[in-house]
């Protein structure tokens, strides 16, 4: 992980961040009192949602969850969400638009789909991006699982270092 900026450190240390297991740093922030009911039959909280840093070259590793999860941008340099969709890398540029060309503030990641995300722009003034991410149903640890290049290997062509660069 990358030693934070001072700005970032404050940011950290004033929302109570800690290390995230994917990379980068993060604090739930809700987790719904309702529960729903899954398509396979599994109970759960109907949402979460956390804060979540990514600072320097720190980067949030391919992995997938059971549910799907929307990003949402709220400070400092732009994200790339990079998702695998159907044998190709899909990326969505997660920024403020009117700041960053090609951005949007919120990317959806459908449930299942393997995505990792890194900050956008190496030499944006900023050396953090601090964006939330909406899961639903809620998140669970347990249905979290991250990719080893075994995982990936066969599932898209011509981005090898790409995938191998956000993996841990």
């Amino acid at each position: 992980m990358s030693d934070p900026s001072q700005t970032a450190r404050q940011l950290i240390d004033a929302l109570g961040l800690q290390p995230h297991p994917e990379g980068g740093y993060y604090r739930e922030t809700y987790r719904s009192a309702e529960r729903v009911a899954c398509q396979d039959e599994r109970t759960r909280e109907a949402c979460t949602a956390i804060l979540y840093m990514l600072c320097g070259n720190d980067y949030s590793a391919w992995h997938r969850i059971r549910s799907d999860e929307l990003w949402h941008y709220h400070a400092g340099s732009p994200v790339n969400v990079h998702r695998i969709v159907d044998g190709t890398i899909v990326t969505q540029r997660l920024g403020d638009p009117l700041r960053h060309p090609g951005a949007a503030f919120q990317a959806l990641v459908p449930a299942g789909q393997w995505f990792a995300a890194e900050r956008a722009d190496a030499g944006d003034p900023a050396d953090f991006a601090l964006v939330g991410c909406t899961v639903a149903p809620a998140f669970q640890f347990s249905e979290f699982e991250l990719a080893s290049a075994a995982t990936l290997a066969g599932l898209v062509r011509g981005h090898d270092t790409l995938l191998q660069r956000l993996l841990r």
